[in-house]
C-alpha cells in the first residue's frame, strides 16, 4: 500500500538531446485531446467537418492569454520586482479561471465572424474542457505545486523542502489537490455526456452545467490549498470567484430550463390547436 506520493526531481522529460517541460507537454496534450473530441462532436450535432479545428488555434491563444493574465493579476505580489517572470508560463502559473474566460471571449469572437451558434459551439466544447483539466492538472504535478493542507493519510504527496510555502517547512506530506482536482475533472466529464445522452439540455445549459459542477469542486479544493494567495475577507479570491460562478450558473440553468419548459408548452398547445377535429 502506499504510505505517499513521491514527486518528480524536476519537471524535465529528455527526449534525447532535447528537453521536454513536462508541464508544458501536459498542457499541450490536454489542448489537443479537447481539440480532437470537440471536432467529433460538433460533426456528429451536425456541423461542418474542420470548424473546430479551424477556430482551435485562436481559442487556444485566447485561452493561455487570459489563463497567464488572471495568474498575474490575482497573484501579482508572486511578480514584484521581477515583471519578466510574467512571461515564463513554462514555471507554472496558468489559471483555469483565465483560460475559461479568454477561451469564451475568443469563441464568441470568431462564431460571430462565422455566423455560428455560439450557445451551441459553447455546449459542444464544455464537456472537453473537463477532459483537458483533468490531463493538464498533472503539470502541477511535475511542478510541485498547488498542493493543499499537511496530511498523513497514505495518499499524502511529498513535496521537497524548498517548494514548502511559509510555516509549513516542518511538513513532509500534503493533500494532492492536483489529484483531487483532475478526478473531479473527469468525473465532471463523464456527467456531462450522461446528461448530454439522456436528458437533452436546452442550448446553452450544458455549458451552465459545466460550470457550476467544476465550481463545486473547485471550492472545496481551493479551501484545502496552502500556497500564498490574495484574499478577500480573509478568503481567498478563487474561493469568491468559485462561489459566485456556481451561483450564476445555477441560476442560469433554473431560468433556462424555464424558458425551455413554457416553449415546450406553447408549442404543445400550437399543435393541439392545428390539428383536425374528428367526426362524431
Amino acid at each position: 500500500m502506499l504510505s505517499s506520493i513521491p514527486s518528480p526531481s524536476d519537471g524535465v522529460i529528455d527526449l534525447g538531446p532535447l528537453p521536454i517541460r513536462a508541464y508544458g507537454l501536459l498542457i499541450a496534450t490536454g489542448v489537443l485531446a479537447a481539440a480532437w473530441l470537440a471536432e467529433r462532436r460538433w460533426v456528429k450535432r451536425g456541423g461542418d467537418p474542420g470548424t473546430i479545428n479551424s477556430i482551435a488555434i485562436w481559442v487556444v491563444i485566447g485561452g493561455v492569454v487570459g489563463a497567464r493574465v488572471y495568474h498575474v493579476i490575482a497573484d501579482y505580489q508572486l511578480f514584484t520586482g521581477d515583471w519578466l517572470r510574467a512571461f515564463k508560463i513554462w514555471e507554472g502559473g496558468l489559471s483555469i479561471w483565465g483560460a475559461v474566460g479568454g477561451g469564451a471571449l475568443a469563441i464568441i469572437l470568431v462564431a460571430r465572424r462565422h455566423n455560428l451558434d455560439t450557445l451551441a459551439l459553447m455546449d459542444t466544447i464544455a464537456p472537453c474542457v473537463a477532459l483537458a483539466q483533468a490531463i493538464g492538472r498533472w503539470g502541477n504535478y511535475f511542478n510541485q505545486e498547488l498542493f493543499g493542507r499537511p496530511t498523513n493519510l497514505p495518499w499524502g504527496l511529498e513535496i521537497d523542502p524548498s517548494q514548502r510555502p511559509r510555516g509549513y517547512e516542518q511538513f513532509d506530506t500534503f493533500h494532492p489537490t492536483f489529484l483531487y482536482e483532475s478526478i473531479w475533472s473527469l468525473l465532471v466529464f463523464g456527467v456531462l455526456l450522461a446528461v448530454e445522452r439522456k436528458v437533452r439540455p436546452h442550448r446553452g445549459q450544458l455549458l451552465a452545467l459545466y460550470v457550476a459542477l467544476y465550481t463545486l469542486g473547485r471550492f472545496w479544493f481551493e479551501l484545502l490549498r496552502v500556497d500564498p494567495a490574495n484574499r478577500i475577507l480573509a478568503v481567498r479570491v478563487n474561493v469568491w470567484v468559485s462561489a459566485l460562478l456556481f451561483l450564476g450558473a445555477v441560476a442560469w440553468l433554473v431560468v433556462s430550463s424555464g424558458h425551455a419548459a413554457r416553449a415546450r408548452a406553447t408549442a404543445g398547445h400550437r399543435t393541439a390547436a392545428g390539428s383536425p377535429r374528428s367526426s362524431s
